[in-house]
């Protein structure tokens, strides 16, 4: 009874934290049933992940860009556009798949940075200059698209990184032995990672919880990383979407929480001037914020157009909205400082689950987007509501 109390105790103190993986868990529940169970079906939650690869990707960067009190609504057709460029890179200038890559990922910390100095330098407010960048990057996505309106991609190796599997190596009773062990490896490694934050706190003389409270965390998670890769290993195993995905939130999630630089960035949020006037270079941080942004619609944009197999005439649209209420509902804050990498992940996951159920389940497209304009504002108001209570 002490270990449940405990466990209450710390879920309402943490209710930002563990709000959105209630918030989840309730979603798939709520979905399992009434779908009669095929919302959890090993096809259905494939697609899911997929789906929401390429906006968790933005809602990443996005998270960092409100985390420093600005806004990023260029991204979109950034995406967008940067994904048609690497279409014509591949099918009309014939550039390789391992230059192109490279090539547009390094045009997307360009853009980053622009947007990045525009705010810094110049003192143009962020919604504003991204505004603009937004109309102009709508305007270069039809203008490299306007002839043939849609440029379809050949090329599969490309059109892997959208719709590819990690290969299987070897099936074991029906499932796919490597994407197994990416699944047993994930669980070492988090299990690693949280004995070794336990005893650092330890250690530093924090405050921590009891054991038998970390025991169950370690438990429960782990059993949800098996449970999904069990489902993913009985389909075609993880994608390579999701690898990606993956690799970009631990990238990001080390970065923000054990490096000076993710210091900065949320001490930069907490209150920009007290940073300057401790000697941070509050400029600096803006443009590698926006430059991360930018890297990373530019990865979006090639997650995008791989799993289309082609650049459209409206690629991007909408998706710098999708990554601003997947970063609210992952519990970035409004005021900065507060939010994290692996929030937004959960954040994207959250408004694709959304999506996804209600097209199971036949809603008209009208209510869903009034659903999920209801989610967001449900997220921003308890950003607001647990601020308050602070």
């Amino acid at each position: 009874m002490n270990l449940f109390n405990e466990a209450k105790t710390l879920v309402s103190e943490n209710i930002r934290d563990y709000g959105m993986y209630i918030a989840l868990f309730v979603i798939i529940l709520t979905f399992s049933i009434m779908t009669d169970g095929l919302f959890m079906s090993s096809r259905n939650i494939s697609n899911l992940l997929d789906s929401a690869g390429y906006i968790a990707v933005l809602a990443v960067g996005m998270t960092l860009v409100i985390v420093i009190r600005h806004i990023d609504l260029s991204v979109g057709y950034a995406a967008g556009f940067l994904g048609a460029i690497a279409a014509i890179l591949l099918t009309q200038a014939g550039v390789s798949v391992f230059l192109t890559i490279p090539i547009i990922l390094i045009l997307g910390v360009m853009v980053g940075l622009l947007n990045g100095v525009l705010v810094a330098k110049i003192g143009i407010p962020s919604f504003v200059a991204t505004l603009a960048g937004m109309l102009i990057f709508r305007g270069a996505l039809l203008q490299v698209t306007e002839k043939t309106g849609t440029i379809i991609i050949q090329d599969d190796t490309f059109n892997a990184i959208g719709n590819g599997y990690i290969p299987s190596l070897l099936q074991v009773s029906g499932l796919h032995l490597l994407s197994i062990l990416v699944g047993i490896a994930g669980i070492l490694f988090y299990i690693y990672s949280e004995f070794s934050n336990r005893k650092n706190k330890i250690k530093y003389e924090f405050e921590v919880v009891s054991k038998g409270i970390f025991v169950l965390k370690l438990v429960f998670v782990s059993a949800i990383i098996a449970y999904i890769t069990w489902i993913l290993a009985g389909y075609n195993g993880f994608s390579w979407t999701v690898i990606i995905m993956l690799l970009v939130v631990i990238l990001y999630h080390f970065l923000t929480t054990k490096t000076v630089l993710g210091r900065h960035i949320y001490a930069v949020g907490s209150n920009p001037e007290a940073a300057h006037l401790s000697g941070m270079n509050v400029k600096k941080i803006t443009y590698i914020v926006f430059g991360s942004m930018g890297m990373l619609a530019a990865l979006s944009g090639i997650l995008f157009t791989a799993r289309l197999q082609s650049a459209t005439t409206t690629a991007g649209t909408l998706f710098e909205l999708d990554a601003i209420a997947a970063a609210y509902v992952g519990g970035v804050s409004s005021a900065g400082g507060v939010g994290k990498v692996t929030g937004a992940i959960i954040g994207a996951i959250v408004m694709a689950s959304l999506t996804n159920g209600m097209n199971l389940l036949g809603v008209g497209i009208s209510y869903q987007y009034m659903i999920r304009g209801g989610v967001l504002a449900g997220a921003v108001i308890f950003d607001v509501m647990t601020r308050k209570k602070r």
